[in-house]
């Protein structure tokens, strides 16, 4: 499906998958900031309805994106009326969101962009594809979150080489440091990311955002006992939980209804 040039693009199917597809192919979906607007809508909207269970995000065209353009980066930077920390704001809201997220990375990945991808719980590359994050080579400084992000997931190691040295990272290597969870063809890319998602999907709903939700918490230094105690307890008491032991006993496919 061709799609037009604009701001991301959200597609809904009766499977509880959402997908949101960039849609700059001819600038590298380079983001602007109401492309950032667009986004952070469709996360908002994904967060709202129950009904959606998974989200994949992904490009057109030959890149998955090319980070902020830069041609608004001062602009952004001066006016008033403006958040000057959407692009932040928007990965956050990302990361935040209650349901399990897939970067399905259909090639290059830059600037800001890496962290966008970060911000997902997964990410499928292809073969090919490359990475490089050159706030040093700009005389950026990157904002905290994504600093964050990258050390929490990645290891400082890994996040010292790709901010402070800016160098081109091939896909094997994105793979090695934890980057890629799967590294594929580009003929296989959908299907894995079929998986994937259908996996998810799998999932009884209540427990895989909860457990997400704690993960997080954990990897960003903030273990809030009580909160995770109360997402126990809300599957311990739930639906769905009586229904997967009944299909666990049953020998059949469980069917959850979220709570």
């Amino acid at each position: 499906m061709t799609l037009p040039a604009g701001p991301p693009v959200l597609a809904l199917d009766r499977a509880g998958r959402a997908t949101i597809t960039l849609s700059r192919p001819r600038h590298l979906n380079r983001l602007h900031r109401e492309d950032l607007l667009a986004l952070r809508g469709h996360v908002q909207r994904i967060a709202a309805e129950p009904g959606i269970r998974v989200l994949v995000l992904t490009g057109s065209g030959r890149a998955f994106c090319a980070g902020f353009h830069l041609g608004e980066l001062e602009e952004s930077e001066h006016a008033a009326s403006d958040d000057p920390r959407l692009f932040e704001h928007t990965v956050d809201a990302l990361e935040a969101l209650p349901v399990p997220t897939i970067a399905r990375l259909n090639g290059g990945v830059f600037g800001g962009a890496t962290d966008l991808a970060l911000a997902c719980d997964f990410r499928v590359g292809v073969e090919g594809m490359e990475l490089r994050m050159p706030a040093a080579r700009l005389g950026l400084h990157y904002y905290p979150s994504g600093l964050r992000r990258f050390v929490s997931r990645l290891g400082l190691a890994a996040a010292k080489r790709l901010f402070l040295l800016a160098e081109t990272v091939s896909a094997a290597e994105l793979q090695r440091i934890g980057y890629l969870d799967a590294l594929v063809p580009a003929q296989r890319l959908d299907a894995v990311v079929d998986a994937l998602a259908d996996a998810l999907l799998a999932g009884a709903p209540l427990a895989v955002r909860g457990m997400k939700q704690s993960l997080n918490d954990i990897a960003s230094g903030v273990f809030d006992l009580p909160r995770m105690r109360e997402r126990e307890a809300a599957c311990a008491t739930s639906d769905d939980l009586r229904e997967g032991l009944a299909a666990f006993a049953a020998r059949r496919e469980p069917v959850f209804r979220g709570h």
